[in-house]
């Protein structure tokens, strides 16, 4: 089994009508993953370094990471079944308790990629799923020049 994995960044953040499109890949592609409104939102936020007065789930979640001691690592996008994304939220702590701890838990890719954005961690994708993902290189750039040619302010950069 291909363990390698391809590190990926956050391209752009797109609005729908019921969620949001997250543009996720490097120079050679680019895949999206849709995701609900509320992590939609919150991921555009984090990326434009814009806070809310009251902290959302996200910014609680990093706030008792750094209180416990523990940062996010990194974050693998490791299978996709039937267009649904899996990931592994890999923390580290290193505490008064412990040495060095590394904990791997399952999430919810979109709640996965905005805790390493809240976290500067990076982000990668597994062989596996960079092999199957469909290339939407071409789709992104469209909509980014149909947006710039319209002057539309709809679309979110990463």
């Amino acid at each position: 089994m291909n363990k390698s994995v391809v590190p990926v960044e956050v391209r752009s953040v797109l609005p729908l009508n019921a969620g949001r499109a997250i543009f996720l890949g490097n120079d050679e592609k680019v895949f999206v993953i849709y995701v609900d409104e509320p992590v939609g939102v919150a991921i555009s936020m984090l990326l434009k370094g814009e806070t809310r007065e009251r902290p959302m789930t996200h910014d609680l979640t990093v706030h008792l990471l750094t209180a416990l001691g523990a940062q996010v690592d990194r974050v693998v996008i490791n299978d996709v079944k039937s267009e649904t994304y899996f990931a592994r939220l890999i923390v580290s702590c290193q505490n008064e308790l412990y040495q060095r701890k590394i904990i791997e838990l399952d999430g919810r890719p979109s709640d996965c990629i905005a805790l390493a954005i809240a976290q500067k961690a990076p982000i990668y994708v597994s062989g596996e799923v960079w092999e199957e993902v469909e290339d939407r290189s071409e789709v992104l750039r469209q909509i980014k020049e149909n947006d710039h040619a319209a002057g539309d302010g709809g679309q979110e950069e990463a």
